[in-house]
């Protein structure tokens, strides 16, 4: 991976190459930006420029500086099979490893996911490739292990060790102190490039080793609007239910969203808080003069007068803390249902207040 395959982030492009230029390259440093950037691509050419034997480094930047793209290291690190360039990356166990999964056991599967999804597939996408189900991945206490003993051996071929860790936000909290120490006193030449959609999930005590390159959002767009069409069509079925106060049906329901997997769970409720940001925008901003008219939109319309001050603080709680919940393995079924029953509750008694 090139800077010159990358498209956009010049800026962010040019300040990278000029700490090469500088010699001055942090040993830690966390990529973070929104899901569908960049960001992990532009990690990969950062490395593989610093790796590079044959850099075209003019000494000044905007003048094409980049990778060779032909050298042995710059080969090896497109195939992504350079010994000094190493991952980790949220896992758990599979049919295919089933006890005590750490990154390695998927490394085949892990080159595969960042070329076909040229090096921006999202961690749902991730997760469906490996086989994980309906469990949650995570960086675990073996992939740390692993981390320290990796970088306690001397490089193989290049100036740097690179170790790059994937959804770093995913990070067990209790492995997190093992990383501490060497994040904080590396070995000489060695580098850390950590990759994070939300660095305020980040373990502060690791995200304060770091140094922060925010990268912006990513100019393709299609991966995020196909989830949100996803999502827009459970949550206009789920809430047309909670007004017929259809239980049986409600019950199917949640039957059904359990089988879908713990991060698709997610996904639907972060869109439902997001469309009580834009029923709020609406009923008290200026969102109604502001929106575009589609299929979706016309349906927050019609229902953003049911999200009232009446009950707009309930619903983000209970969005919320059903959030909560998934990212904690609690009981799908049981916990949609009761969402959509207290769902069912604050829509009736809002309509009273209304009536009155």
């Amino acid at each position: 991976m090139k800077f010159s395959d990358i498209k956009g982030n010049d800026r962010i492009k040019q300040k990278l190459i000029q700490t090469v230029l500088d010699q001055r390259v942090s040993h830690a440093q966390l990529f973070f930006g929104p899901e569908g950037n960049e960001k992990l691509a532009l990690a990969i050419a950062y490395a593989q420029l610093i790796n590079c034997t044959n850099k075209n480094l003019p000494p000044e930047v905007g003048m094409g500086q980049d990778s060779c793209g032909v050298c042995p290291s710059c080969i090896k690190y497109q195939k992504l099979i350079h010994p000094d360039l190493h991952f980790i990356y949220p896992v758990a166990t599979t049919k295919k490893v089933t006890k005590k999964p750490k990154s390695r056991d998927f490394i085949e599967e892990w080159r595969n996911f960042l070329i076909e999804n040229n090096y921006r597939g999202s961690l749902l996408d991730w997760y469906e490739s490996i086989g994980i189900e309906n469990k949650q991945g995570i960086i675990n206490a073996e992939d740390c292990n692993e981390i320290i003993h990796t970088l306690s051996y001397k490089s193989y071929e290049s100036e740097y060790k690179v170790m790059i860790l994937w959804m770093v936000e995913k990070l067990f909290y209790a492995a997190a102190p093992k990383l501490l120490k060497i994040l904080e006193e590396p070995p000489d030449k060695t580098l850390f490039l950590l990759v994070s959609e939300d660095p305020d999930q980040i373990i502060s005590t690791i995200r304060s080793r770091t140094l922060l390159v925010k990268i912006s959002g990513s100019d393709f767009r299609q991966e995020n609007e196909a989830e949100d069409s996803v999502n827009f069509t459970a949550f206009r079925n789920w809430m047309r239910l909670c007004f017929a106060k259809d239980v049986i049906a409600l019950v199917n329901w949640s039957n059904e969203v359990a089988k879908t997997g713990r991060e698709n769970q997610k996904s639907l409720l972060l869109y439902a808080l997001k469309v009580i940001e834009s029923c709020t925008s609406i009923n008290y901003g200026n969102g109604k003069n502001e929106i575009v008219m589609n299929e979706e939109s016309q349906f927050i319309l019609k229902i953003s007068p049911f999200f009232t001050s009446h009950n707009l603080i309930q619903f983000t709680q209970l969005f919320n803390t059903a959030l909560y919940h998934v990212e904690r393995n609690g009981h799908a079924p049981t916990l949609f249902l009761d969402v959509s029953l207290q769902a069912v509750r604050l829509f009736h008694a809002s309509s009273k207040k209304q009536t009155r």
